[in-house]
């Protein structure tokens, strides 16, 4: 193979790493200009400040919250908002009955609806359903709403039901409710709700039909996962809806199963069963076929953030009582600019130590270091930068502890390989070899290394919550960005700098003089131990090679020594 093998695969490591930076800003730059990305990354709660929002239960008379539905919910809202990304979020409780939340910025919308929803999902079967109002249009224009259902009417079903579907449920008194019963008007009262175990009056979710429902047949707590997705036909072709995809344990699997049989031979309305969340219908779907394998789909003109919301609802389970939003302020940073300002000082003083050391150490290699770190901070900023408009991730203190960190981290992955290289030339490489040969010892400790690092960090992401989270994702992050600089920039670089004369020759201010290191250079490859009479410089080289020896060289050293020893006591004899 020709000398020039490697310094070939060294322009191609350093291409493949220009387009790994190059496809980073492009995807980059294609959210700023169509995804309302930026070329910053969004600041968390205690950098920015944001919105803190006070939820209240809403509690019937008599009514007490207990401190187990506290925790339960906070635990609840928390795999809410978590779900959206590590968005650096505070939930917490506030006396014996409100729960804060706190969140970076201003939340829109659909974070309100995903955090205070108690999404309590039911399936109960359709009695009847009708238009939204009960008003009727008199002969003069002037609507007219229906009476009030009179009160003595019989609330008592004259048949026992027999299931869930039975009209027999619909009682004179129930009757009256339903015809009286305004969409219009209950819209702007509170989640209408009904025992499991009773009828329902209720309207779906854009206010243009009214439901007389049947009882609760499944619940919510029988869902074991939910998905978003578009819906798809038979061939695998997009319909460009969105749907909610339901997996149901063994025992709603079972139940569903039951219901879609009995509701598969009806017709009319009857022929529907409505999906009710908290008190309102968002589907009520015909019963086309008998669904066994628990695993329906709910259709009802989602959009992708609504589906995506209810999804993670329904996931991660209903509130145990319900939430109102009672008070939504806008709040300062709690460390402020000025923190950050010293975090970002003391990451330039760890950068400059760094930097400082390993000219000290290395002379003009120490340069690679420094080039190194910097691409290394470019990759890491677009990807946190990334992160944040894809994933929602915000950048805390605790992120920017993770990113200095990783200033140790990357150092010492190069301060390995430099170690490594300057070993094999003490044992009389020259610099084209010694870069391989290092290269090789090297590696295997450098992904060591770094895999404990990398599994710390990923088992801090999984355990912890709130800023730890976001320390733990920086620093995972970096650690795989250690591997790539170092294996497509520090080793490359290597490679082209061993064909130089100023670090191939050994000059003395490169880094890599043999002569300084404990050997000499006696021609292109060839070294030799210094001579004994080297005075004081020999001496301080010889002691600092054998602080370099690994253990099976100084093993291997000993066993020479102690067969020398023997042969020579022979030939005495």
């Amino acid at each position: 193979m020709s000398k020039s093998s490697p310094v070939n695969k060294a322009w191609k490591s350093l291409a493949w790493l220009l387009v790994l930076v190059a496809g980073l800003v492009a995807v980059n730059g294609a959210g700023v200009m169509f995804g309302g990305g930026s070329w910053t990354p969004k600041l968390a709660l205690d950098l920015e400040g944001g919105t803190q929002i006070v939820l209240a239960p809403q509690l019937e008379s008599g009514q007490s919250v207990t401190a187990e539905q506290l925790v339960q919910a906070v635990s609840i809202i928390r795999q809410r908002v978590d779900a959206a990304g590590v968005s650096e979020s505070e939930i917490s409780t506030q006396g014996a009955n409100n729960i804060v939340v706190s969140i970076p910025g201003q939340p829109d919308d659909a974070t309100l609806a995903r955090i205070q929803a108690s999404a309590k999902l039911e399936f109960r079967p359709v009695l009847v359903t009708s238009a939204p109002s009960s008003a009727t249009i008199g002969a003069d224009g002037v609507s007219t709403p229906a009476p009030t259902a009179d009160p003595s009417l019989s609330t008592i079903p004259a048949i026992s039901p027999s299931n869930a579907s039975d009209l027999n449920y619909i009682t004179p008194a129930l009757e009256a409710q339903f015809i009286a019963f305004d969409c219009a008007t209950e819209s702007t009262a509170a989640t209408n709700v009904a025992p499991a175990d009773l009828p329902l009056i209720t309207c779906d979710n854009t206010n243009t039909a009214k439901f007389l429902l049947g009882p609760v047949e499944v619940s919510g707590s029988d869902i074991s996962d939910a998905t978003s997705s578009l819906v798809t036909t038979q061939t695998g072709a997009s319909t460009g809806q969105w749907a909610v995809n339901i997996v149901f344990n063994d025992a709603g699997t079972s139940t569903f199963a039951g219901v879609t049989s009995r509701l598969f031979g009806m017709t009319g309305a009857q022929n529907q069963f409505a999906i009710v969340l908290d008190g309102k219908v968002i589907s009520a779907p015909s019963t086309n076929a008998v669904i066994t394998d628990g695993r329906p789909q709910i259709t009802g003109g989602f959009t992708q953030d609504s589906a995506k919301v209810l999804a993670d609802q329904l996931k991660y389970g209903a509130l145990p009582i319900g939430f109102q939003v009672q008070s939504s302020d806008t709040i300062s940073a709690t460390l402020g600019s000025t923190q950050l300002a010293n975090g970002i000082l003391a990451g330039v003083i760890g950068l400059i130590l760094v930097v400082v050391y390993s000219l000290l150490q290395y002379r003009m290699l120490g340069l690679v270091t420094v080039f190194s770190l910097a691409v290394a901070a470019v990759i890491t900023y677009l990807l946190v930068t990334i992160l944040s408009w894809r994933e929602g991730y915000r950048l805390s203190l605790a992120g920017v502890a993770g990113l200095i960190v990783a200033i140790g981290i990357t150092a010492d992955s190069f301060i390995v390989y430099f170690e490594r290289v300057r070993d094999e030339l003490r044992d009389g490489r020259g610099l084209e070899s010694a870069v391989e040969a290092g290269w090789k010892r090297a590696l295997r400790t450098i992904i060591a290394s770094d895999t404990v690092n990398f599994l710390a960090a990923v088992t801090l992401f999984i355990l912890a919550i709130g800023n730890v989270r976001g320390f733990a994702l920086t620093l995972g992050l970096t650690t795989i960005v250690d591997l790539i600089v170092v294996m497509l920039f520090t080793h490359p670089v290597m490679q082209i700098l061993a064909q130089t004369k100023f670090f191939g020759g050994g000059n003395k201010w490169s880094g890599l003089d043999p002569t300084a290191l404990g050997a000499v250079y006696r021609g292109r490859a060839r070294f030799q131990a210094p001579a004994a009479a080297k005075g004081t410089k020999a001496a301080g080289s010889a002691k600092e090679a054998s602080k370099r020896q690994t253990i099976a060289e100084r093993k291997a050293e000993t066993l020479t020594s102690e067969k020398d020893t023997q042969i020579s006591a022979k030939g005495n004899r």
